[in-house]
């Protein structure tokens, strides 16, 4: 979708200025977003395998002998705590397989979290890593809270101006007075211009939907829009059910979810790191009763008149479920299902699994995968045709952006795609101010540089 050559069929002047207005937004949007954009997209790419990559990683703390005995679960949570170097337990995994281990989470004091791989029939801890492990870094990387909370918002940023990316280069390709779009690369130029025009327009048509969808469903991750949108939801009563227990549920950023709950489910956090956990195996027997599918999380209370949670890692939104069990009683005070999710809750989540490459199985994966790789090769593309049209002189001169036109019908053509999204996005709109005030600005040091060149 991202094809920024200029077309030589000019129509009528009013119509090329558009046209060369369009394309300039496209050319700094490419600028600004995609080193960010090439990095969500690998980071995106490789968490769309994390079975696949935790199962090779950790295969050697994962796999245990399947036996028949189990130890109690009072073992399981001492053994994680001595593994990890003291501190409480927040949840763990109860896997899928009887040959695979617990994942057991532990809260240091000293602030630090561990993962810690227990063997559920011997109570013996296989394996400490980071809180996550390798994974755990490729999902902050991607949402970029690695280098801290407030970095999340620029992931705001460059949705919005990745549906900039497609809208414009989606105005750009489209064949106004060309008869018929064009479907296949160009090879008749001897520079190769048009191979790399028609390629970098080519895989924007034909996974630049796919872009499209996944940054229109990252948004709810984000740490403005997002918690804006969660709030509405819940507040419209269009989110998941309340909790069933009064007082068991605070306030919290839809960043620090239990470990396996939806998104939103995110901002009524369930305390956790309780002290003792002698009616953990109550809780698992509650959970076998309730045929509830595995895996599933349980995150533990940290205080006794709160509940349990726990929360089934589905790979499709209508099997999503949650059970929540009394910490002294032992009793189901809550079974929550996909039936009754508000319709925003259900629009929102399914967007999220069908992001994340589980909601339609293998063919879903394998899209959301092209639609990773296409952004590189759109990048690459890119770079390729702006180093054959470069200005001679770098150092002194723009990088070679097309020209601002002038005339009401250029800026209206601009207005008319990048307004919606500065209304719907505020972040993106105050980044698209900021960007035009830097144009305005620097444009006037450009043409006397350019004039004296």
């Amino acid at each position: 979708m991202w094809g920024c050559v200029m077309r030589s069929e000019s129509g009528d002047a009013s119509m090329s200025d558009a046209y060369r207005a369009v394309w300039r937004w496209h050319f700094y949007a490419g600028v600004f977003v995609m080193p960010v954009l090439m990095l969500l997209a690998l980071t995106g790419g490789l968490y769309l395998f994390k079975d696949e990559i935790d199962g090779f990683l950790y295969r050697d703390m994962i796999r245990v002998p399947a036996v028949q005995t189990q130890a109690a679960p009072e073992t399981w949570v001492a053994s994680a705590a001595q593994a990890a170097g003291g501190g409480r337990v927040a949840n763990l995994v109860m896997p899928a397989h009887h040959d695979q281990a617990i994942r057991i989470r532990v809260n240091r004091p000293d602030g630090v979290q561990k993962t810690v791989f227990v063997d559920p029939h011997t109570g013996r801890a296989t394996g400490v890593i980071p809180a996550g492990g390798f994974m755990e870094v490729v999902r902050k990387t991607h949402s970029l809270t690695l280098l801290g909370r407030p970095f999340n918002i620029l992931v705001e940023i460059v949705a919005g101006w990745t549906i900039i990316l497609f809208a414009t280069g989606l105005y750009l390709w489209w064949p106004r007075g060309r008869g018929v779009a064009t479907f296949a690369p160009q090879t008749t130029d001897s520079r190769r211009r048009p191979f790399w025009r028609d390629l970098h327009a080519l895989t924007g048509v034909y996974v630049g939907g796919v872009v499209l969808f996944l940054a229109v469903t990252g948004m709810p991750w984000s740490a403005v829009w997002g918690d804006k949108v969660m709030g509405a939801v819940k507040e419209t009563g269009l989110g998941r059910p309340p909790a069933p227990v009064a007082g068991a549920w605070q306030r919290a950023q839809h960043h620090d979810a239990p470990v396996g709950a939806g998104w939103t489910m995110e901002g009524m956090v369930m305390t956790h790191d309780h002290a003792g956990h002698g009616g953990l195996a109550q809780v698992l027997r509650v959970a076998d009763q309730a045929s509830l599918a595995r895996p599933y999380t349980v995150n533990i209370p940290k205080a006794d008149d709160t509940a349990y949670t726990l929360t089934t890692q589905a790979t499709r939104v209508q099997d999503s479920r949650s059970l929540y069990v009394d910490a002294v009683s032992g009793r189901l005070l809550g079974d929550i299902g996909y039936d009754q999710f508000g319709a925003g809750a259900k629009a929102i989540e399914f967007g999220i699994y069908t992001h994340q490459g589980t909601q339609f199985g293998q063919a879903n994966r394998i899209v959301m995968l092209l639609g990773c790789i296409g952004v590189w090769l759109l990048a690459i593309s890119g770079l390729v045709m702006w180093w054959k049209r470069r200005p001679p002189n770098l150092s002194r001169r723009r990088l070679g952006a097309p020209p601002a036109p002038p005339g009401p019908r250029a800026r209206a053509a601009v207005l008319g795609i990048v307004l919606p999204l500065a209304i719907l996005y505020p972040l993106t709109g105050l980044s698209l101010i900021a960007a035009v005030l830097l144009d305005r600005a620097l444009r006037p040091m450009i043409r006397r540089r350019s004039a004296a060149s």
